[in-house]
């Protein structure tokens, strides 16, 4: 829930307006696989399970975990929450750049509570088998994108008490952390929450153009550095390797 100012006073309205095709699109989809779920058991494979993702390699399940839900209330929530922020940075953004983001951060989280499951501690090696579905990755993505588009936005914390969105981002961000360190939460993937806060957060912020330009350097430099032992060459580098010769 949300107030809107006017010229003639303030009302409250529910929601932030009719949902976009790209919305209906996700969220039909996420319905279907959902109901899929009353017929085929689909968690262990299209779940996210860090130790399948590392041993078998089933990369798939970065993507498709982000369509599975445990339960009425799970999927009800994360669809809200989705119709909630999500239309708002969709008219901020335009469809094509939202539905990237949405992915990014989704896939994004995956990936980190894959790494963070390989840590040495016991709630990380906790997660390792773990089965972890749920768009929720996704949704605190868009929650973190919301309070930076929007810090003084009211958002009501269980539709009572009204809290800035940079505020309310904050303590969820805060209650993630620290459930995802200690191992609370009663099986929900915190780490994961965390995960799409903080990718959320380096999308957004990052210089985009000099992160991808470091990705592609490191890149080469892993393919010279494969060349260097099969022919014995060095290894290319910036500036002060130029002088460098090949033997």
């Amino acid at each position: 829930m949300r107030r809107s100012p006017s010229s003639y006073g303030s009302s409250f309205s529910f929601g932030p307006g009719p949902l976009s095709t790209a919305l209906k699109a996700i969220i039909g989809a996420n319905v279907v696989v959902f109901l899929a779920q009353a017929f085929v058991p689909l968690e262990y494979t299209l779940g996210l399970v860090p130790m399948l993702v590392v041993r078998k390699l089933w990369l798939w399940q970065l993507g498709t975990y982000m369509f599975l839900h445990g339960g009425l209330s799970h999927i009800l929530f994360n669809m809200l929450a989705l119709w909630m922020f999500g239309t708002e940075l969709e008219r901020v953004w335009g469809s094509r750049y939202f539905v990237k983001f949405y992915f990014v951060t989704g896939i994004g989280a995956g990936v980190l509570t894959v790494l963070f499951s390989l840590l040495p501690f016991v709630p990380a090696r906790q997660l390792y088998g773990s089965d972890i579905i749920g768009a929720s990755g996704a949704i605190y993505g868009l929650l973190l994108a919301y309070a930076l588009y929007f810090p003084d936005r009211p958002i009501y914390m269980y539709l009572l008490f009204p809290i800035p969105a940079k505020i309310f981002v904050l303590i969820f961000g805060a209650i993630a952390f620290y459930a995802s360190l200690s191992g609370a939460g009663g099986g929900v993937a915190n780490a994961t929450h965390l995960g799409g806060l903080l990718v959320a957060y380096l999308y957004l912020k990052a210089p985009r153009s000099n992160l991808l330009g470091e990705v592609r350097y490191q890149y080469l430099r892993w393919k010279l550095n494969r060349t260097r032992k099969k022919f014995d060459v060095y290894s290319g580098g910036r500036s002060d390797d130029w002088n460098r010769r090949i033997h």
